[in-house]
């Protein structure tokens, strides 16, 4: 009887012990439409509640404003760690004081605050370096016009790093002597969207714009693209069109010989290690100030190896 009383003390200490380790997850979201962050967050969720957390995920609409707010109510309910993909990385110094004076680990995903190098132990960021985002685009672009032609750029919200990064990445890379006959002609934000980013280049066509290479900063700004194009008529073997992030719908579009260029960037991989991090500063340990999931280049060559990863 001891021995059995035993047992049912330990197994309810260890369902208690179980049930102390679980915590709560807040996830603000800086947009709900975009491909890449729809991966990013359900990854993220999926992988939370495996290890036996919940997870809160709210959709911040690219507004700095309510992600603020988003972030003062996951402190307000005692959330045991907060992720989220910034707005804007000129409000992050202002969200990192916020979590480290409330004592809640706060891991920044896919995109760069402005404050990583002051960045504390419970703090981290989970992304890519994106000098090589932009730059792997533009050299393979460049590459395949044999250095020549005439471009267009789409940039995403010019308030994200990465929207300005990966712009000035491919004007450095235009600089290249491999490149010199290749003239950027026009570039205009379209907000990562790809009605937009159809809306922008249907302007530049209907204007008399001529150009035959398009640089996206991401992967549905360069299909929003590829849409007007097609719907003005223009031949895909006439044209260069790149992007990143490798979504599903961009790996399908190269299949299909429409999409030239984009560049991989590991949604699971930021996901599941924002998590992870969030769940190791939740357990006491410290956080180096960036975990670094690489980019790779994906062409039709090797578009294969890419299928079903974002």
């Amino acid at each position: 009887m001891k021995k059995l009383k035993l047992l049912a003390a330990a197994a309810s200490f260890a369902a208690l012990t179980s049930a102390a380790m679980a915590g709560t997850i807040g996830f603000s979201s800086p947009n709900f439409d975009d491909n890449f962050q729809t991966v990013l967050r359900e990854t993220a969720k999926s992988h939370a509640e495996k290890l036996g957390h919940s997870i809160q995920i709210e959709d911040a609409r690219e507004d700095v404003g309510m992600q603020l707010s988003q972030i003062q109510n996951f402190i307000a309910s005692g959330v045991d760690a907060i992720i989220l993909a910034p707005v804007s990385a000129a409000a992050t110094p202002q969200i990192t004081k916020m979590a480290e004076a409330a004592g809640i680990p706060l891991i920044y995903v896919n995109r760069r605050p402005a404050d990583l190098d002051k960045l504390g132990d419970k703090a981290a960021f989970v992304g890519s370096d994106e000098t090589w985002s932009g730059t792997l685009e533009a050299f393979e672009i460049c590459n395949q016009a044999a250095g020549t032609g005439k471009a267009v750029m789409l940039m995403g919200i010019l308030s994200n790093e990465a929207a300005v990064t990966r712009s000035e990445d491919v004007r450095e890379v235009l600089k290249l002597s491999m490149c010199k006959g290749i003239e950027l002609i026009a570039e205009q934000e379209a907000k990562w969207q790809r009605t937009e980013a159809n809306n922008v280049v249907a302007n530049w066509l209907s204007s008399g714009k001529d150009f035959n290479i398009v640089f996206a900063n991401n992967d549905e700004m360069a299909l929003g693209a590829l849409q007007a194009l097609k719907a003005a008529g223009v031949n895909m073997d006439d044209v260069l069109v790149g992007g990143v992030d490798a979504t599903a719908d961009a790996l399908a579009s190269m299949k299909a010989g429409e999409l030239d260029v984009t560049v991989f960037q590991n949604a699971n991989g930021q996901a599941t290690g924002a998590v992870d991090a969030a769940i190791s500063a939740m357990e006491g340990n410290a956080l180096p100030n960036w975990i670094n999931i690489p980019f790779e280049l994906v062409t039709p060559a090797n578009v294969d190896k890419y299928m079903g990863n974002n």
